[in-house]
């Protein structure tokens, strides 16, 4: 597992380093399997890595994410400088961040990574990095702690972004209701929307939220 974190590292870290590289492996794997088994045919094994070798720049971080997830241990991490850089992501500057990473013994490790290659799970097409100076939860290999993923969800900023986004149907139901208080079909999805918001975060959105939106749905007009 160390040695396939190892590989997943460099291939997520250094994207186009890896392309010629992938392609070269796949050149000589096809050269002495042909040349091993006499047949020609053998050549075409080439065709998966030069293929793969511009798709790993998109779409190594999700590999990446989704191994350490499956098979890493659980340990926190802390963003202790961030900086833009020239470089740009969808007409969006990058990132760069330096980290401390504390393994599951409380080993302290010092890391780097940047917008583009940063693994985070759930995968999203949403790049969501924690603030500088909070501590947020992530997975890694024993052996090789430098190689993590970004357990979003698990984190205090994950949670707040969730609770945030579940608070939106919420929130354009409420207009709804205050725009035609006596639509019917309005005050079904507020009722709808509170109901579920309420059930699914009782524990984790705080108690002020949990009393406020639990008022909204007692002063609810009756359902029929």
């Amino acid at each position: 597992m160390v040695i396939l974190s190892a590989i997943s590292h460099f291939l997520t870290q250094h994207p186009f380093w890896s392309w010629p590289m992938i392609v070269a492996i796949g050149a000589l794997l096809g050269h002495a399997a042909a040349k091993w088994r006499g047949n020609g045919r053998w050549y075409l094994l080439m065709l998966p890595f030069f293929l793969y070798g511009p798709i790993n720049i998109f779409t190594a971080h999700i590999f990446n994410a989704l191994f350490l997830q499956a098979f890493g241990v659980e340990g926190t991490a802390v963003i202790t400088q961030s900086e833009e850089t020239s470089s740009t992501l969808n007409d969006q500057n990058i990132w760069a961040y330096d980290a401390v990473m504390r393994t599951a013994d409380g080993l302290d490790v010092v890391t780097q990574f940047d917008t583009m290659s940063a693994s985070i799970y759930p995968i999203t097409n949403e790049i969501l990095i924690p603030p500088e100076g909070e501590t947020f939860v992530v997975r890694y290999i024993p052996g090789f702690p430098i190689n993590f993923v970004i357990m979003r969800d698990l984190s205090p900023y994950g949670k707040r972004y969730r609770i945030g986004e579940d608070r939106r149907p919420v929130e354009k139901a409420a207009a709804q209701f205050a725009a035609s208080p006596g639509n019917k079909a309005f005050i079904a999805e507020y009722r709808e929307a509170l109901t579920a918001f309420i059930a699914k975060h009782r524990g984790d959105a705080g108690p002020a939220v949990i009393a406020d939106y639990q008022a909204r749905l007692d002063t609810l007009p009756p359902a029929d």
